[in-house]
């Protein structure tokens, strides 16, 4: 009689556990890693792969460049992005004959086309112009310009400048008589000194009538030249002062009626007075009576 032996269990087909080979891929499926590159990485590997050897010819290329400019231009050419006119406002005719110059525009265009910022930086360049806006509206481009105001003849070696209440350079003159109400300084460096022509400009008031120019001399101080040639004569440390001085004396003494050539300030503790003497020479007399009135 032949022993027992332990029976086997067979395997099914239709067993559903997995086989080792199948649980170790199922296993590696779920890292992250790994998942990622089959999901991701492969397909974004292989749409690289054949963007690159479609676009490694040149046709193919040209082909889709053409497409895409011709889907830009069919957006940025419709109707409602045209701009078929320009308008300038709040520049005189000679500054608005400038912009057109510096900035020419083919019409129509497409406001896609419009360097607005380019535009704006190069109207604003011009010497005139304080500040400038551009935008489009309606189909029109329009501009508004603040223009700067004159307020100063400067006459210096080139010839006449007009400056605005800053001392910018706004245009040329060709006479006195172009500005004949703007107040005239002059001499190197006058341009530089606004602040203070303007502050004796306003001290000066009382004799305004009588001012021809204000002359800045050496580059370190005024002269006010008054109508009959006379002139005076400022000191380079607190001018104002000086003037204001001046004034007083001729308020109570009538100084500036008499035939007075100039009114030497220069040295505040020691005016000096030069007077036309009836020989037309002109002498020097130190006045030790022009104390602070």
């Amino acid at each position: 009689m032949q022993p027992l032996r332990p029976h086997r269990a067979r395997q099914h087909s239709n067993d559903p556990a997995p086989s080792v080979l199948s649980y170790r891929l199922l296993r590696l499926m779920l890292t992250p890693v790994l998942r990622r590159l089959v999901f991701y990485g492969i397909p974004a590997f292989v749409l690289a792969a054949g963007c690159g050897l479609y676009f490694a010819k040149q046709e193919n290329r040209d082909r889709v460049t053409a497409a895409y400019q011709d889907i830009y231009r069919s957006v940025i050419e419709r109707p409602e992005f045209i701009v078929k006119m320009m308008t300038v406002r709040g520049a005189s005719d000679e500054v608005d004959q400038d912009i057109r110059e510096v900035v020419p525009i083919d019409f129509p265009i497409s406001s896609f086309d419009l360097d607005i910022q380019d535009m704006q930086k190069t109207i604003r360049a011009l010497d005139p112009v304080a500040e400038v806006k551009l935008f489009v509206r309606a189909n029109v481009l329009e501009i508004e310009v603040i223009e700067r105001t004159p307020a100063l003849l400067w006459r210096n070696a080139e010839g006449l400048d007009v400056l605005d209440i800053q001392g910018n350079y706004v245009r040329s003159a060709a006479t006195r008589l172009d500005y004949p109400d703007l107040p005239l300084i002059a001499g190197q460096g006058a341009d530089s000194n606004i602040m203070e022509a303007r502050q004796l400009l306003a001290a000066v008031r009382p004799l305004q009538d009588r001012v021809r120019a204000l002359t800045y001399v050496g580059e370190r101080r005024w002269d006010i030249v008054l109508d009959r040639g006379q002139v005076l004569m400022l000191p380079s440390d607190n001018p104002v002062r000086a003037l204001e001085r001046i004034i007083a004396l001729d308020q109570a003494q009538q100084l500036l009626a008499r035939d007075v050539a100039a009114v030497d300030f220069r040295i505040a503790s020691r005016p000096t007075l030069r007077v036309v003497a009836q020989n037309d020479d002109i002498v020097s007399i130190n006045n030790t009576q022009s104390g602070e009135p």
